[in-house]
């Protein structure tokens, strides 16, 4: 049976080194998916209702420009993540790429595409300080709390 991983991707560093570490470590015939859980700022961009504020119509160009470049820069990681693989030796057909937008909440979004199959979880830490990290949690610390049926690699 082949393995299936799941690696969470967004703009970060350290999310470019998971997909290293997966890279140097994993057989080449795993299947892998990229994992991108988005906010939608694009409601903002398309919201028109009589109730909006004059200060929020003027700026809402703003929310637009921000979706287009929010993809860009993940769409970029994407690619560059399956480069990384594919460099490696991992077949183009073993590498899927999915961006979702986020539904209820970026860690539950990432333990519910895990729950279709996938064995292990690897994403890397994106090292919030101590005292925000105490206050908000962190993804890698909730996704690794709440995996019930995957394994989780959080790499640094």
């Amino acid at each position: 049976m082949t393995q299936k991983i799941l690696i969470a991707v967004d703009d970060s560093e350290n999310a470019q080194r998971a997909v290293a570490f997966v890279a140097k470590r994993f057989s080449k015939d795993t299947q892998v998916t990229l994992l991108s859980v988005i906010l939608d700022t694009a409601t903002l961009c398309k919201m028109d209702s009589p109730e909006l504020t004059p200060l929020f119509k003027a700026q809402q160009a703003s929310f637009c420009v921000l979706e287009d470049k929010k993809r860009e820069l993940i769409n970029s990681s994407m690619q560059k993540a399956k480069e990384i693989l594919q460099a490696a030796g991992f077949a183009p057909q073993n590498i899927e790429i999915k961006i979702e937008v986020k539904k209820h909440g970026v860690a539950r979004d990432i333990l519910a595409e895990a729950e279709k199959g996938y064995s292990l979880i690897v994403m890397g830490r994106r090292g919030l300080s101590g005292i925000k990290e105490f206050f908000m949690g962190s993804t890698s610390n909730k996704v690794l709390h709440g995996a019930k049926e995957a394994s989780v690699l959080i790499v640094n």
